[in-house]
């Protein structure tokens, strides 16, 4: 990532609809798995900017969320956001002892990683939980769906569920949920991705970038099917989506 996209990610974490209406969706998927201010040792594997730190505190309690990220630039942005206990590394080699954290979450950080670092990665999330530990993992959804955003961003895969679950019942989790999501959305982004920002194009850019002013009010509209899904993810899973999404947990002895 450029440092402009930093920048702009820092920017609007806090109330971009993807950001806002994904961690709706995460609450749905998580909340039910976790008692709130429950004391757990949490860590943000791929922290970015740390705008998921803060939010994660809810279930961390007087304990502070830890952050890891490859991006020195990333982690200043941390800093700016008040946050300290951070680390700089790769997630597919965590600086961490065995059965360190309760949950451990990702938010489209896998398919970022070279060669085979994506199950590089699980197997670490695994090693680090303590038994009856949580990996939320959220991947970027269909290779076919790639699009100049990917390019622009450095994606090196987009996932099935099904390989995504493979992946994590193969490093030894046993999947509690998995699920597709942002849904409804789907036919618009799939037109949007594959017509007017294919892959291979000249000069690719990231989507996330401020909207023009004039445009402002597209943001809370795009947040309203986020925020149904969130809802219906409370009963049921979504049978696709521009995101894939799967809980594991490691297993007591």
């Amino acid at each position: 990532m450029k440092p402009q996209d930093y920048e702009y990610l820092y920017q609007l974490e806090e109330n971009f609809w993807w950001f806002a209406g994904m961690r709706e969706i995460t609450a749905s998927l998580l909340d039910p798995l976790l008692s709130p201010d429950s004391e757990l040792r949490i860590l943000d594997a791929g922290c970015g900017t740390g705008g998921m730190l803060s939010w994660l505190q809810r279930y961390a309690g007087s304990r502070e969320v830890t952050g890891i990220d490859f991006s020195a630039t990333a982690l200043r942005f941390c800093q700016r956001r008040g946050q300290t206990k951070l680390s700089r590394g790769s997630i597919a080699a965590l600086p961490f002892s065995d059965s360190t954290f309760d949950l451990i979450t990702t938010y489209d950080v896998l398919q970022h990683l070279p060669d085979h670092g994506d199950f590089q990665a699980i197997a670490e999330f695994h090693r680090v939980l303590r038994p009856g530990g949580i990996a939320f993992v959220r991947v970027a959804a269909y290779q076919w769906l790639r699009s100049g955003h990917d390019d622009a961003i450095a994606v090196q895969r987009r996932y099935t569920l099904t390989q995504l679950s493979a992946a994590m019942r193969a490093a030894g989790f046993r999947v509690r949920r998995a699920t597709y999501a942002n849904t409804l959305l789907f036919p618009v982004a799939a037109v949007k991705r594959l017509l007017f920002s294919p892959a291979g194009a000249d000069h690719p850019e990231s989507e996330v970038k401020p909207w023009p002013k004039a445009l402002e009010w597209i943001n809370g509209l795009l947040t309203l099917p986020l925020k149904i899904e969130a809802q219906a993810l409370k009963g049921l899973n979504l049978p696709f989506g521009v995101s894939a999404i799967c809980i594991g947990e490691k297993e007591r002895p």
